[in-house]
């Protein structure tokens, strides 16, 4: 799945006056919509392990790549070939174990 901010989107506007950048929190939501978009609606979510490694700007392309099935996936964010985060999603529904 691949995805931009636009200059305008509400997230922005402080998030660094000057220079901004797209907060890891909505990364983080374009994965959930990834996983849910493969894998149907997900009722609870929780990250046992996340690495923010390089930031996105504003209209930068990204492409989430996902490994995995329920209740547990991998996940990478990219920007072309330079990684910018990536980490661990489990589904809170299943008895899985980080």
């Amino acid at each position: 799945m691949d995805f931009s901010l636009p200059d305008d989107h509400p997230s922005l506007p402080g998030h660094f006056p000057g220079r901004p950048l797209v907060p890891g929190v909505v990364l983080l939501e374009r994965v959930v919509e990834a996983i849910e978009a493969a894998h149907g609606p997900q009722r609870a979510l929780r990250l046992p392990q996340v690495k923010f490694l390089q930031p996105l700007l504003p209209g930068e392309v990204a492409s989430i790549e996902l490994d995995g099935q329920p209740p547990r996936w991998r996940f990478r964010v990219l920007r072309a070939t330079t990684l910018l985060a990536s980490g661990e999603i489990v589904a809170m529904d299943a008895q899985a174990v980080a």
